[in-house]
């Protein structure tokens, strides 16, 4: 059986990537294909639980990025692993690249402590293609405020930590041109709904 392919979103909060998300999984159902739709942290009965302690509770950094390691390795294991070798498509809201830009860029983590522990938990995983809803922090700050009444301790960062996350997502997409696409998230979703089916036509 033909192995699968695997789908990551990302991008700041309030970049509209959930929406997104959402959307192409409707429309690769709709296509005919078995999709697993999943998010990080979480995606598993362990990885929901270590994602609650990871949105609400105050931590050292290390331990931040190892939480995330963590929930991403039972996730890789029990879900994304077994669905792509059943020839299923895995469309997943963030993976590693948001360690990257949150703890290595937002945080200022050391990308190479990021890059061993990709190495350990994913070997040489990676999705098919990434999409980075890419748009400016004011912007998607706004939108969080008008749509998330109980926001999260990391929807909650300041702006300049947004500034850093942004960056670190537009470095990756710059080192993974082959892998990585990134999508003006400010246009209407019909318009970015369009774009996106040209470029899943493509994988």
């Amino acid at each position: 059986m033909a192995r699968g392919r695997f789908i990551s979103f990302e991008g700041i909060d309030g970049a509209g990537k959930s929406t997104q998300h959402a959307w192409v999984v409707d429309r690769l159902r709709q296509s005919g294909h078995t999709v697993v739709a999943t998010r990080e942290p979480g995606g598993t009965p362990l990885g929901e639980k270590l994602r609650a302690l990871l949105l609400a509770e105050s931590m050292h950094l290390e331990t931040e990025a190892l939480l995330m390691f963590a929930a991403r390795r039972e996730h890789v294991a029990q879900v994304i692993q077994p669905a792509l070798a059943r020839g299923e498509w895995v469309v997943c809201d963030r993976f590693v690249d948001a360690s990257f830009a949150y703890q290595g860029g937002g945080r200022g983590l050391d990308w190479k402590k990021l890059e061993d522990l990709t190495k350990w938990v994913l070997g040489d995983l990676q999705p098919d293609l990434t999409l980075i809803f890419d748009a400016p922090v004011e912007i998607a700050q706004k939108r969080l405020q008008a749509g998330t009444p109980n926001p999260d301790r990391f929807e909650q960062e300041h702006a300049a930590f947004f500034e850093r996350v942004r960056a670190a997502y537009l470095r990756i997409a710059r080192e993974n041109p082959a892998r990585v696409r990134v999508v003006d998230a400010t246009r209407a979703p019909a318009e970015i709904n369009k774009e996106l089916e040209i470029i899943i036509a493509t994988i």
